[in-house]
């Protein structure tokens, strides 16, 4: 789609037009008269997280006149970062065992140095602890079940609502014929809250988010009904539509169809190897087995407000 990129300008090849790479979108303005159309791929799950664990603490009697027993109450107390101690603590009886929750927190059996960090559960409630986890009943439905984890992104909510507000306006920024779409295609789960699935991921490999820090890609599952909600508060110009599984909204699209032309033309020209490799590829976008692209991955669309009479292409929308 461009030639030489010279700095942070590019030129279309296609429109001869300038295309800019700016480092946020912030850099570029509002303006009711633009048409965006902003494709967020693999975007929000490299965003910052919060994560936070419901917990039982004990009353305490010192700040109490009451001469009647106090229940414990639940709070949720966030999982901060702090430095992992030396190995040799952990290789005597009885040593302390650091907090490392699910799986996706652990450092991998086999990593290149022990882990410099650890997640560590805060003593006290902390000013995210107090308000992130109290914003959504969704999870403070959570909060009587002890031990229960959740991971909030308030960045996500932040850059959904801005493209909510570029394609159908608000009060703050005007826009008398809502235009444009956005297209989010992540990690996640259609509508649980995302718990414990803070990950690294280095040559293609799972490993912890704390194995040799600045070389390792994190990653977290995106919580697409938080982005549905940020949206939809943002701009009343906006619909939503999804989120819907990879393989679902690529064969809505109508991938099957365009690889297996595609790959009708590549064996008639005597590429047989290619069109495996294509057949490969387009199995891999959409299954849906355990852990397969189709599954783990969904699209959510932000259209402007139509009163649900059009759903777009993949989204129940017909081509």
């Amino acid at each position: 789609m461009t030639e030489s990129r010279s700095g942070h300008h590019s030129i279309c090849k296609h429109t001869n037009l300038p295309i800019v790479w700016t480092d946020t979108i912030k850099s570029i303005p509002v303006h009711q008269s633009k048409m965006p159309f902003i494709v967020a791929h693999e975007f929000f799950d490299a965003l910052p997280i919060h994560a936070f664990q419901s917990v039982q603490v004990q009353p305490n009697q010192a700040l109490t006149t009451s001469t009647m027993p106090q229940r414990p109450s639940l709070q949720w107390r966030e999982l901060l970062v702090s430095n992992a101690p030396p190995p040799s603590l952990f290789s005597t009886p009885n040593s302390p065992t650091p907090l490392l929750l699910g799986s996706a927190y652990r450092q991998s059996t086999t990593p290149e140095s022990p882990p410099e960090f650890q997640l560590t559960l805060a003593r006290t409630p902390t000013r995210h602890s107090q308000y992130l986890p109290e914003s959504s009943p969704r999870y403070r439905r959570l909060k009587p079940s002890p031990a229960s984890t959740i991971e909030i992104c308030p960045d996500a909510w932040l850059h959904a609502a801005d493209f909510a507000t570029r394609i159908g306006g608000s009060s703050k920024h005007p826009k008398p014929t809502p235009s444009g779409a956005a297209l989010v295609i992540d990690y996640g789960s259609s509508s649980s809250v995302p718990i414990n699935s803070l990950r690294g991921i280095r040559r293609h490999a799972r490993v912890g988010p704390f194995e040799v820090p600045g070389l390792v890609d994190l990653s977290a599952d995106v919580d697409f009904t938080a982005l549905a909600d940020a949206a939809t508060r943002a701009s009343e110009g906006v619909e939503v539509h999804g989120p819907a599984a990879q393989g679902d909204f690529l064969e809505a699209m109508g991938i099957k169809e365009r690889a297996g032309a595609i790959e009708q033309k590549l064996r008639s020209e005597g590429r047989a190897e290619d069109a495996d490799l294509l057949q490969k590829a387009c199995k891999r976008l959409v299954d849906r087995g355990p852990g397969g692209m189709g599954k783990v991955y969904h699209a959510l669309a932000v259209v402007p407000e139509n009163s649900g009479k059009r759903r777009p292409v993949g989204f129940g929308g017909d081509i």
